[in-house]
């Protein structure tokens, strides 16, 4: 599933333009990834440059994102409580710590275990919405749960990595939330502002928005391959590795966590969705950003991984029907 590209929101019987556009964007989305990955690697120096402009993309990202909420999505925050919390919460606990024991398990160099530990703090991606659509889960209850995680995480991102990596790394705690802030919830929320405005003009660009995030996703993650192609030739296997694993960890457990609370089915999925899919872009650009050049290459690698895994486990599950 594409890790940041904006999802179809809700689940009708058929699929209308938004929902045709999005789900083709979920399987060209790793191509384009792993083909401008490979392209990076390759020919670094043309990509390179790109590396300037990432908060600027993420700020696209975002607000493609907002674009696509509606003020039925955040009535459904009031309205069900209580699973959104155990997904959110599920997220921001699962996530960082099996990132930091799957960097201790592989023995990951510091930078690339920092760079594990950023994706797993990031909200969830917006293509788990997607994901939740394509495996008969609660797409309302995911679109739900990624708009939370994503608002909370100028707070959460910053203090969890403060928490798990500010004895072994500096950490700019305040210069993360803030820079989330811009990138993050001035963008989602400029979006949304936007659609209740111009709720029919928005309508008829939503098409396009899943192709316009997977373009400033690549503006995001191609930089970051180019900025490490010496690097990613000695460790860019036990990389794929660690997220591989870390991914895994998310569906396993998330899956899990909501099953112990008493979810249903559909709950239960789209929660494992939720948890393992993160948002890939963001945690490549803010690495870059606060960290390392090195510390960006999970999130790319995880730009591509999640949504080849978010695909297999649709087409896996999705013949449940509870």
């Amino acid at each position: 599933m594409l890790s940041d590209a904006p999802a179809a929101q809700r689940a009708p019987k058929t699929l209308d333009a938004e929902d045709r556009s999005a789900a083709v964007a979920v399987f060209a989305f790793p191509a384009f990834i792993l083909a401008g990955a490979v392209l990076a690697y390759l020919v670094p120096a043309p990509f390179a440059p790109l590396g300037a402009y990432i908060t600027p993309l993420l700020a696209i990202i975002m607000f493609c994102m907002g674009l696509t909420l509606t003020i039925p999505d955040l009535r459904e925050v009031a309205r069900r409580p209580w699973p959104i919390g155990i997904g959110v919460a599920a997220q921001f606990v699962i996530m960082p710590l099996a990132a930091v024991a799957v960097a201790r398990l592989l023995g990951l160099p510091e930078q690339l275990a920092i760079g594990l530990l950023v994706l797993g703090s990031v909200p969830g991606g917006t293509a788990s919405n997607v994901i939740a659509y394509l495996a008969r889960g609660d797409v309302a209850l995911s679109v739900a749960m990624t708009s939370v995680s994503t608002v909370l995480s100028p707070l959460l991102t910053p203090i969890i990595t403060l928490l798990l990596a500010g004895e072994r790394t500096p950490v700019d705690g305040p210069g993360m939330a803030w820079t989330l802030a811009q990138t993050v919830l001035i963008p989602v929320f400029g979006g949304l502002l936007l659609r209740i405005l111009a709720d029919r003009l928005v309508d008829r660009i939503l098409p396009a928005l899943p192709w316009l995030s997977i373009l400033a996703i690549g503006g995001v993650v191609f930089p970051a391959v180019a900025k490490n192609a010496a690097t990613l030739a000695s460790v860019g296997l036990l990389v794929f590795a660690a997220v591989v694993l870390h991914n895994l960890f998310g569906y396993l457990l998330g899956y899990l966590a909501a099953r112990a609370t008493g979810l249903p089915g559909p709950a239960a999925r789209t929660t494992a969705i939720e948890v393992a899919t993160q948002s890939a872009g963001l945690s490549s650009g803010m690495s870059a950003k606060f960290f390392s050049p090195e510390a960006a290459i999970p999130g790319a690698v995880a730009a591509v991984w999640h949504n080849v895994a978010g695909a297999l486990f649709a087409f896996a599950v999705r013949r449940i029907r509870r």
